[in-house]
């Protein structure tokens, strides 16, 4: 009977073991697979900015476009820095861009 327990235990301690392994390997895809999409949306990003940034680069008008389509997007200063925009503007966020909050009481 002793012999059948430790087979038992042994198999047991195996099949431990062996969903470890399993679990160490879907991990290690999961990773992997999360650090190709970031990969490629970090690709998208600079394709997509060189794209506009040439484009400003051809005229003033399209360098002012540019300008007024990011001016809502850039909130950080450093970042509106990057382009010559007014630090001010970035601390009050448009209220077109903002959902306003829903109260309840007032609904009622």
């Amino acid at each position: 009977m002793a012999k059948i327990e430790d087979t038992i235990a042994s198999l047991e301690l195996k099949l431990k073991q062996a969903k470890a392994l399993k679990q160490k390997q879907e991990a290690q895809k999961k990773a992997q697979e999360q650090k190709l999409t970031r990969a490629q949306d970090t690709r998208r990003k600079i394709l997509v900015g060189s794209f506009f940034l040439q484009r400003a680069s051809s005229s003033d008008a399209a360098q002012a476009e540019l300008k007024t389509l990011l001016s809502p997007f850039l909130t950080r200063p450093d970042d509106r820095a990057l382009f010559d925009l007014p630090v001010s503007q970035a601390q009050a966020p448009s209220s077109a861009n903002t959902p306003k909050p829903s109260n309840a009481l007032e609904e009622l």
